[in-house]
């Protein structure tokens, strides 16, 4: 556990969205922690802190709960729509050596062999980690990876201790060939379909009138 994960936790006895205005308005994110039986704790933890640690996915907090320490894995966060400023945390009560569930990102490292696209179909993973161990992404590499290469989930290699949870014939990244485009007959084209409709328009266009010629 690392220590940049440790915060103090103070207790809330009130409650309502005001409440919870002045809480956010001294720099502070309203939360509750609950699970393994335990009745749910209201909280507040320091604001700056906590956005910092939730850059990293699936992250577990060690909380000072009033002299008391409590791991907790943030299972939900909720945000303002505009601002993106945190209002609410959904945390959860876990234990060392406690396995849990979670998504984990899939990130690609290297580059697939020349002229080819690798795309990434599954954005995440779902495995079985412990608590107090898991994985901030998992590590695909591509390098030099061919045409018609595809990874599954059960190529994806795990950290030491997770299981793979989501199915194992999940694609997670397919590599292929751009289609090719001749741009000069593309333009040929639309060049030829611009003249044939600007002939079109002077053939449609009606004739001017011409007065006839006065006799002297």
């Amino acid at each position: 556990m690392a220590d940049d994960n440790k915060l103090v936790a103070e207790i809330r006895t009130q409650f309502g969205k005001g409440f919870a205005r002045r809480i956010r308005a001294a720099g502070r994110i309203p939360a509750v922690i609950y699970g393994h039986g335990t009745d749910p704790q209201h909280v507040s933890l320091p604001g700056h802190e906590v956005s910092l640690i939730l850059r990293k996915a699936n992250a577990v907090l060690e909380l000072d709960i009033e002299g008391t320490s409590q791991l907790a894995l943030v299972k939900d966060v909720q945000k303002d729509p505009v601002r993106q400023v945190i209002e609410h945390l959904d945390l959860v009560v876990v234990r060392k050596g406690e396995k849990v569930t979670v998504d984990v990102p899939v990130h690609l490292e290297g580059e697939s062999f020349s002229g080819t696209i690798a795309t990434l179909d599954a954005a995440s993973l779902t495995i079985e980690a412990e608590a107090t161990h898991i994985p901030e992404h998992t590590v695909v590499d591509i390098e030099g990876a061919e045409e018609g290469t595809h990874i599954l989930a059960k190529d994806v290699a795990l950290p030491e201790g997770s299981t793979l949870v989501s199915d194992p014939e999940t694609l997670v990244v397919h590599v292929t060939v751009p289609a090719a485009v001749d741009l000069g007959e593309a333009a040929a084209e639309e060049g030829a379909e611009g003249e044939a409709a600007a002939e079109a328009a002077a053939g449609e266009a009606p004739a001017e009138d011409v007065a006839p010629a006065e006799s002297e």
